[in-house]
């Protein structure tokens, strides 16, 4: 075997993984890997942004639009603290990337050096990091680095994926021994699918069903189950209803295509929800948002409802609702078996579902109806659902959207609809603030021919603004679009609506005149040297985009956006013991969980 030293055997292992680059910010603890990142610069690349978390977010967007995990660089102490943020939102939604982060060296471990965490044991960093990864690794001897990189790698992408730390001892980077990397061979081949007699059991309750959803998650879009999926919705003719993370998985355009469920849900999902006698949930874990708090009679009504559940992760299994029938398996490899099972003749009669599809159809029809004026209100500042329908009208099918924290957020997964799975990206576990603005420049890698538009409140974007100035030195045409409506807009809402319109905090305001504050996000762009524009007229942001878009060089627009109009809640979201109100739109919550 040859002789190398940690920092190359790291190195050499990401090149054989086929990692093209390594996001990350240097400093005294991992300077000791850069000549070997250096030696292999024409197979892997060091991107440095201006800040760790962003170095975790773009990771975890890379992964999300690739499927295909990067890695993250960070010193000890501050540095790697900063990547606990990106960590813990890459394993709430089941998206990989592989944290190295360095650590004081093995010598001077427990004797309090420069940043080292010793209270309850030595090189301590990784127990900060256990909680937010799927594992951590801390080799203590270079010989342990081999078998730590392979061992990383497999635990991030089998099974449900996520982050993955390695710690490293800062002399490590440098101790030489006779190392081989160890790259692995998973070659897609760990997708579990159901027996023969959990199929019968689903074909069964399916025939027995006269009112079936489907109901998609991120372990769909992980799985790249959307083909297959759209055949089964084809098959069966039976509505879809999506997580935020799991849309694109089917055509949005389908009219049985009923996006997002729960409080900003849609009203057509949300009634599809309550009435359904069965749903199949493939790739999906019911979590508050998407369940209405859980509560019966305002999104779903288990266990009234018979449930079928599909989860590579056992955990996931009656987590919240108790299935009628339980199945750990891969979402594409149980969707596949069960569209061959219905294609040679299963014996499901899907005109057993017209009535409900008619019903369906009406409950669409309603909404649309509903929403329909506001699409195009002209009104200053910008209405925001005319705001959505622009955009959604001039990005192009190709685009990667990534969208940060905030009412925005609320407004696009209501309303979007996007053309490809893989393509609207969310932060929806943790709901962290940073993920769109920074996140955007790891799907642009990602997707180097695609347009890549981040839509991003004002607070996520003031708290990220480096990513400018990180897109123009790397020459990535990233757009940013920002909703200012001079506030933490969504927080704000809360507020307003649970303690009788008081509020206090949640907006921003100028100390000594008491008008509304923002920076000049526009020339906070062109001082960076990316192109800004500011728009406060709905007329100019059609033309914004479209020039933003032929630019193909990092870009800002401040839009003005009418932060007094809130989204239309079809289901709710309870923070216990304050009473919430009722749906704006929609059925009422009866006793004993019936809907209306």
């Amino acid at each position: 075997m040859p002789m190398m030293n940690g920092g190359q055997l790291i190195t050499q292992h990401l090149v054989d993984e086929g990692v093209p680059y390594v996001f990350g910010v240097c400093g005294h603890g991992n300077v000791g890997i850069l000549d070997a990142l250096y030696e292999q610069r024409d197979r892997i690349r060091l991107i440095s942004p201006r800040h760790e978390q962003c170095a975790g977010h773009m990771a975890d967007a890379y992964f999300r639009v690739r499927h295909e995990p990067v890695a993250t660089l960070t010193s000890t102490g501050p540095g790697s603290a900063n990547i606990v943020m990106p960590l813990v939102t890459a394993l709430s939604d089941s998206s990989a990337f592989l944290a190295i982060t360095a650590n004081v060296p093995s010598t001077q471990q427990n004797r309090a050096p420069f940043q080292e965490l010793y209270a309850h044991n030595q090189a301590d960093f990784a127990s900060v990091l256990k909680p937010v990864v799927k594992r951590a690794f801390q080799p203590s001897r270079v010989e342990m680095l081999p078998l730590a990189m392979r061992q990383a790698f497999d635990t991030m992408l089998i099974g449900r994926p996520g982050p993955v730390n390695i710690d490293v001892p800062y002399n490590l980077f440098q101790e030489q021994a006779e190392l081989r990397a160890q790259a692995g061979q998973r070659n897609g081949s760990h997708r579990p699918g159901v027996g023969e007699e959990d199929l019968a059991q689903v074909l069964e309750l399916l025939r027995q069903a006269r009112r079936p959803v489907m109901f998609i998650g991120h372990g769909a879009t992980l799985s790249e189950a959307g083909p297959d999926l759209a055949a089964l919705q084809e098959l069966l003719g039976i509505p879809v209803i999506t997580s935020p993370n799991g849309m694109g998985c089917v055509p949005a355009s389908h009219p049985l295509t009923l996006g997002f469920i729960g409080r900003n849900g849609t009203y057509p999902a949300n009634e599809a929800g309550r009435h359904a006698d069965l749903v199949l949930a493939v790739g999906a874990r019911f979590d508050d948002r998407s369940s209405s708090s859980w509560i019966p009679g305002y999104s779903w009504n288990f266990p009234a409802t018979k449930l079928v559940h599909v989860d590579i992760d056992p955990q996931e299994l009656g987590r919240n609702y108790p299935p009628t029938l339980g199945l750990i398996a891969d979402a594409r490899s149980f969707a596949r078996q069960l569209v061959q099972r219905l294609r040679a003749g299963a014996g499901v009669d899907a005109t057993a579902y017209a009535a409900w599809r008619e019903q369906v159809a009406g409950w669409s029809a309603q909404w649309e109806a509903y929403v329909a004026p506001t699409r195009e209100a002209s009104a200053q500042p910008l209405h925001p659902m005319s705001v959505v329908s622009t955009v959604q009208k001039l990005l192009p099918e190709d685009v990667v959207l990534c969208l940060d924290s905030g009412v925005h957020h609320n407004w696009f997964m209501q309303f979007w609809k996007p053309s490809r799975a893989q393509s609207m990206l969310n932060s929806w576990g943790y709901s962290s603030m940073g993920f769109g603005v920074c996140g955007v420049l790891g799907a642009q890698l990602a997707a180097p021919d695609r347009p890549c538009v981040a839509v991003v409140g004002d607070g996520g974007f003031t708290m990220t603004p480096y990513v400018v100035a990180t897109a123009v030195e790397y020459q990535l045409p990233c757009v940013w679009v920002v909703w200012n409506n001079f506030a933490w807009g969504a927080i704000r809402d809360l507020q307003y609506g649970l303690f009788d319109g008081r509020e206090i905090g949640t907006a921003f305001y100028h100390g000594a005149s008491g008008e509304r504050y923002n920076p000049d996000f526009a020339a906070w762009a062109r001082a960076c040297g990316a192109e800004g524009m500011t728009v406060q007229r709905l007329a100019d942001l059609g033309p914004a985009i479209e020039r933003a878009l032929a630019l193909r060089r990092p870009c800002v627009i401040d839009v003005f956006v009418d932060g007094d109009i809130r989204p239309p809640s079809t289901g709710t979201w309870q923070l216990p013991p304050i009473p919430y109100r009722e749906p704006v739109y929609g059925a009422r919550h009866l006793a004993g969980g019936e809907p209306v």
